[in-house]
């Protein structure tokens, strides 16, 4: 379990990026932090593996601050897959995923055999872990930094837009593979976008927010949209305007669901 009490982040130039978040964010859940850009969404997940510390207040995991423990023991526990999938140019596939169990001391045969498996894992080929990441579509690229996220089976995996560099329909392939791997293993995911739907799609749990770093509001897919805290959080779902603003229509005697434009969206189930 994650933790936030009280937790502020102010920068030198005065900018406060997070202000008094108090969340919890449950074990073997996806958290989506979502917002717009200067919300502190970004600022929020980096705060957990010590790349940004707080300014007040605390992160606990299982309880614990993690003030106290060493940030390089932390983000070498912690998965972590960002934007661009930020592979090492240099290196071949199998060695990027194998770069953080290495560092730890496992045996580079060990890795490398994990490192396959771990391909298996995220459903690309083995064929690929001789190639260099320049040699890799941008969806392949990302599966890769998933992989390397998982090397070394971390209870908590950061996600910070992972998918937001690649095309519609590729982003829609690595949302389902997500959502399946979530499925199998079990994390504790906590994922940053700024797409609504995205958010939507894949938290468990959704915690929106607004300039300056505040909570507008935490909750399931399911209650914001049935009863969104504030005008803010239901202009930011749409939930009086197009898809969200669904109703039935009669249809050659059928009940078709259509949204506030009057456009089919599927039938009603008997």
């Amino acid at each position: 379990m994650i933790e936030f009490r009280g937790v502020t982040k102010q920068f030198p130039d005065g900018t406060v990026a997070v202000a008094g978040v108090d969340i919890v964010m449950p074990p073997h859940k996806t958290t989506v932090l979502v917002g717009s850009s200067g919300s502190g969404k970004t600022t929020l997940l980096r705060m957990i593996n010590r790349m940004v510390d707080p300014t007040s207040g605390q992160v606990l995991i299982d309880g614990a601050d993690v003030a106290t423990v060493d940030p390089v023991r932390l983000r070498r526990g912690i998965g972590y897959v960002m934007q661009n999938s930020g592979l090492l140019p240099h290196r071949k596939v199998v060695d990027n995923i194998a770069t953080v169990p290495l560092l730890r001391g496992t045996s580079k045969a060990e890795a490398r055999a994990h490192a396959l498996e771990l391909l298996d894992t995220v459903g690309l080929d083995r064929s690929l872990a001789d190639r260099y990441p320049s040699q890799l579509s941008g969806g392949q690229q990302q599966r890769v930094g998933v992989a390397r996220g998982l090397a070394v089976d971390p209870n908590i995996l950061l996600m910070d837009e992972p998918f937001g560099a690649v095309d519609p329909i590729v982003r829609a392939e690595l949302q389902q593979e997500l959502l399946r791997l979530q499925g199998e293993l079990g994390k504790t995911v906590v994922f940053v976008t700024h797409d609504i739907d995205e958010a939507f799609l894949l938290g468990d749990q959704v915690v929106i927010m607004q300039q300056g770093g505040k909570i507008s509001q935490a909750a399931s897919p399911t209650e914001i949209l049935a009863n969104p805290a504030d005008d803010f959080v239901a202009d930011f779902v749409g939930a009086n305007r197009g898809k969200r603003a669904l109703h039935l229509a009669q249809v050659d005697g059928r009940s078709v669901v259509v949204d506030a434009d009057g456009r089919p969206a599927g039938i009603l189930a008997q």
